[in-house]
């Protein structure tokens, strides 16, 4: 509860900032949660889709030097009280046609997963738990994401987005099971 109520924070304080003008785009939507991408051993082990949302920011100054990356936070809740998590990062937008953007990300994110295995490697009390579980190994993780993002007008869009969350044996070490989501949001922007 500790980990969701910070990753809950990462969201609401920023959205105080909304009327300095700094908040470009709400972002709501559901992602299919834990999906087989490439390495499908860990994919459907948890239940239920994910709700979640995002606040994107105005790009600073100081980030023109990268290309002018957006900052974002994101809170994302598992409806079936498996795996949320919450954090924060940089987008990047790329315009390929009318109407049409891709908009790669990376991010770090806290979540409320399981870490390792209850009992001892080997243990053959692990293989239920195994079985509907993914192991993290770190509490803390990476987040890319890639989205293809579609206007409808000045203030409304919609994206298709990806996800994968891992420790990448670099905030962790051991256990990095990961997981991959994918799913629909609306995206809503502020302002002119």
């Amino acid at each position: 509860m500790r980990h969701f109520a910070t990753c809950l924070a990462l969201v609401v304080l920023p959205a105080m900032a909304a009327s300095a003008g700094v908040v470009k785009e709400v972002r709501f939507g559901v992602t299919d949660h834990n999906i087989c991408v490439t390495n499908c051993d860990n994919a459907n082990k948890e239940d239920g889709p994910n709700v979640n949302g995002e606040i994107v920011f105005a790009s600073p100054d100081v980030l023109d030097i990268v290309w002018s990356p957006r900052p974002y936070v994101m809170a994302s809740v598992n409806t079936a009280g498996d795996t949320s998590f919450g954090g924060a990062g940089l987008y990047w937008n790329w315009d390929f046609a009318e109407g049409w953007s891709l908009e790669p990300g990376v991010g770090y994110v806290i979540h409320d997963g399981e870490l390792t295995f209850p009992f001892p490697q080997g243990d053959p009390r692990n293989d239920p738990v195994s079985a509907e579980t993914v192991f993290f190994g770190s509490r803390d993780l990476f987040r890319t994401s890639l989205a293809l993002n579609r206007d409808f007008s000045a203030k409304w869009g919609a994206q298709l987005m990806y996800e994968h969350l891992s420790h990448g044996q670099i905030l962790g070490s051991g256990r990095n099971q990961g997981m991959d989501n994918a799913g629909v949001r609306i995206i809503y922007r502020l302002g002119e």
